[in-house]
C-alpha cells in the first residue's frame, strides 16, 4: 500500500514538474504585455462629411493628404508632457488609439473634405496623377506643463505641380484643467481641430 502511494506521489510531482517546465518555456516565448489603459484617446473631427455624400471628379485635381513627419518623441502612441526647457515626460495611462502622425493625417483629410469639397485621395487612390499634395510635420503635440496647455505645432507645406512650393507653420493653444489623461486628450483635440481648420482655409 505505501510503495503504491509513492508511486502515485512520484507521478504527481513528475507531471507538476512537466507542467511547470512548459509554462517556463511559454514565459519565455509569449509576452503578454502590459495592462490595457482604462480607455484610449483619439481626434474626432468638428467638421465632417456628411454620410452618403458622393464626391467624383479627375484624379488631376484631387488633392492627397500625406502622412506629417514628426520627431522621435511624437513617433509613438504617449502624450508628452513638457516638464521644463530641457526635459519631456510621458503623460501616465494616456494613450492614443494610434500614432499622433496617423490621427492628424485622417484629422486634416476629413476637415478638408467638408469645409472645402475637396475630393481627397490617398497616394494609392490617386495612382501618381494628382497634382496637388499636402506635406508637412508635426513639431509639438503635447502639454506644456508650465503654461498648463495643450499645445499643437504643424508646418503645412503646399506642392501644386509647376508651382512653387508654400510653406507655413500653424500653431494651437488650449487650457488644460489639469494635467490628466482625459482633460489632456480634450484640450489636444481642440487645438488640433483649429490647427485643421486653419490649414483648410489656406488650401482654398
Amino acid at each position: 500500500m505505501t510503495q503504491h502511494i509513492w508511486k502515485s506521489n512520484r507521478q504527481t510531482i513528475t507531471n507538476a514538474i512537466g507542467a511547470g517546465a512548459i509554462c517556463l518555456l511559454l514565459a519565455s516565448c509569449v509576452s503578454f504585455g502590459a495592462k490595457a489603459p482604462p480607455s484610449l484617446l483619439i481626434l474626432t473631427a468638428s467638421q465632417t462629411v456628411a454620410a452618403g455624400t458622393v464626391k467624383s471628379g479627375d484624379l488631376s485635381a484631387a488633392l492627397v493628404v500625406l502622412m506629417p513627419d514628426v520627431p522621435r518623441v511624437l513617433d509613438t502612441n504617449r502624450v508628452p508632457v513638457q516638464i521644463n526647457s530641457s526635459s519631456v515626460a510621458y503623460l501616465k495611462d494616456a494613450v492614443w488609439s494610434d500614432k499622433p502622425a496617423r490621427l492628424m493625417q485622417l484629422l486634416l483629410s476629413e476637415t478638408i473634405a467638408a469645409k472645402n469639397g475637396r475630393l481627397i485621395l490617398s497616394e494609392v487612390d490617386a495612382g501618381g496623377k494628382a497634382q496637388q499634395y499636402l506635406s508637412g510635420s508635426v513639431s509639438e503635440f503635447g502639454i506644456d506643463a508650465s503654461r498648463n496647455e495643450a499645445i499643437a505645432v504643424y508646418d503645412a507645406v503646399k506642392l501644386v505641380r509647376g508651382k512653387q512650393a508654400e510653406k507655413r507653420r500653424f500653431e494651437a493653444r488650449r487650457p488644460v484643467s489639469s494635467i490628466e489623461p482625459a482633460a489632456a486628450g480634450s484640450a489636444l483635440n481642440l487645438a488640433a481641430n483649429d490647427i485643421a481648420g486653419q490649414v483648410a482655409d489656406w488650401m482654398k
